[in-house]
């Protein structure tokens, strides 16, 4: 009988069916496709700086909130002394001056003294006092998708949520909730007050205040973080000058 030829597509027409197999050779799979990632301004720093973060910054990674992380500067526990005043032992007390933020929207009084830090990365505001660095006033701002602090929780259980986040840190020595509260602010505005202490091998013992609002989308945080040691303690009326500062904190 006469061997026929199996019939072949014509040329141009299209194939149907599995890819063809060729004989002898083994079948190569194409290389993985590399993608680069992509650039996401919002996204936080993969690696944190060797100071600790400052309460605002635990905050916006306690909270659910889809900003990044700013780093505010906590000196160390070897840093010079200096007095500041407002103690009870004659020294001069803190004198306060409003700053306000029309841009970013927000208010609060800050010390006369303390110039205001314009090189730190994710803050909106900083301001420190001249040689010592653990007593600063840190204001940061970030969109987020809740239109009041309500809508995630009680103050106490944001509190709850700020120390969590603390003491995962492994500089944290202690950290205790002092008070928490709620005021209103401008036009019925929520504010959520928070004080604790806390103790850590990156900046010793420090009094911290902080208070959180949301306005038109986008969260305030405010730092206010004080050296509280065992040889020289938060006096009464510095306190009174750095709560002074917690409740001017408000929207413009």
């Amino acid at each position: 009988c006469t061997n026929r030829l199996p019939s072949m597509p014509l040329v141009g027409s299209p194939r149907h069916g599995p890819p063809l197999k060729l004989a002898g050779r083994a079948q190569r799979r194409p290389p993985p496709r590399t993608i680069a990632p992509k650039c996401d301004i919002s996204s936080p720093p993969a690696r944190l700086t060797r100071r600790a973060v400052s309460a605002a910054s635990l905050l916006l990674t306690a909270l659910p909130f889809p900003a990044s992380s700013p780093q505010l500067p906590v000196a160390s526990a070897s840093e010079t002394e200096e007095e500041v005043g407002g103690g009870e032992g004659g020294a001069p007390a803190l004198e306060l001056e409003r700053y306000t933020d029309q841009d970013q929207g927000f208010t609060l009084l800050k010390p006369t003294s303390w110039p205001k830090k314009v090189e730190k990365a994710g803050a909106t505001a900083l301001f420190q006092q001249e040689g010592k660095g653990s007593n600063n006033i840190g204001v940061v701002v970030n969109p987020v998708r809740l239109s009041s602090l309500k809508d995630f929780g009680t103050p106490q259980f944001v509190a709850d949520r700020l120390l969590q986040a603390e003491k995962k840190k492994e500089s944290t020595k202690s950290a205790e909730v002092i008070s928490t509260g709620e005021r209103s602010g401008r036009d019925g505005l929520t504010v959520y007050e928070i004080e604790y202490s806390l103790d850590s091998t990156r900046g010793g013992m420090k009094r911290i205040f902080s208070a959180a609002f949301v306005a038109s989308r986008k969260l305030y945080l405010l730092n206010v973080a004080y050296s509280d040691t065992e040889e020289k303690p938060l006096d009464k009326q510095t306190r009174l000058v750095l709560e002074e500062v917690l409740h001017s904190f408000d929207s413009v």
